[in-house]
Parts: structure tokens; sequence; C-alpha cells
């Protein structure tokens, strides 16, 4: 099993989280995304830069993605694609995407982008409190002991 993490919309204190447990536990860690991303001295822990373009990591991260791989994302259809290849994804507020959660969820997105479309101010999400990063903290803590 392996984490990977849709880097370059994660907020650093997500990956603070993830380079703590996964020192504690011993599960190799790799960021992808098309810019540099410093991570600390590990052989658990690992970059990927990939090519500037829309859904360039996303495709990098499916790409090398194992049945029973955790993908740290909060891309809707990018979660979408690791559960229907056999992987685990889970967002930055502590969300785990499933097979009876997704498709709901890639709805309202396609809602939402379409009323972004038409003009209207959907607005975004909340900004990332102590709350959130607790909730994601719980949900890895709790996915890594099942894995194990």
């Amino acid at each position: 099993m392996r984490i990977w993490v849709d880097a370059d919309a994660c907020p650093r204190v997500i990956r603070d989280i993830l380079f703590r447990a996964v020192e504690r536990v011993g599960v190799r860690l790799t960021l992808v995304s098309n810019q540099a991303q410093s991570t600390p001295p590990s052989p658990l822990i690992q970059s990927i830069r990939v090519a500037q373009g829309f859904d360039v990591a996303d495709a990098e991260i499916v790409r090398r993605l194992s049945p029973g791989d955790l993908v740290i994302t909060a891309d809707i259809p990018l979660a979408a694609e690791v559960i229907e290849r056999g992987g685990h994804a889970l967002n930055p507020r502590g969300e785990c995407y499933t097979t009876e959660n997704i498709r709901e969820r890639l709805n309202l997105r396609d809602f939402m982008d379409g009323l972004r479309s038409s003009g209207v101010a959907t607005g975004g999400p909340s900004a990332l409190g102590p709350r959130e990063r607790q909730a994601f903290a719980n949900a890895l803590d709790r996915f890594l002991a099942r894995a194990r």
C-alpha cells in the first residue's frame, strides 16, 4: 500500500500531517505535482514533478496506482477514477470518497460547474480550519489502522 498526494492543491498543513503519519507507520508516500514540492529527508517520502497541463498530475497518479493505494485529493473526478481502479480516496477535509458517495459528489460538482458556467457566483470552499485538519488526521489514522 502506498499513499499518493495530488500535491498542487494540497494544503501544506495536510502534507505535514501526512509526513508525520508515514514516518510513524512506515508507509511510502509520493507527492505528484507540476510544481516543485519540498519534502523532508526520508526514504519513505518522494516527489514526482510532471509537465504542466490540465490533469497531467491526475493521469500520473492513476497510471501508477495499485489497488488498495490511498490517494489524497479534493479532485472529485480523480477520486472517482481511483475508486474505479480499486484504490481509496480521501480529501483534505477528512471525507472518504466511496463507491456509495462518489456518484452523488460528481453530480453535485457537475451541477455547480454548470451554475458557474452560466455566470452564477457560487463561491468556493471555506478555509481549512482546525476542525477540518483534525477530521483529516482522524480519517487518515482510521484508514492506516485498517490497512495494516
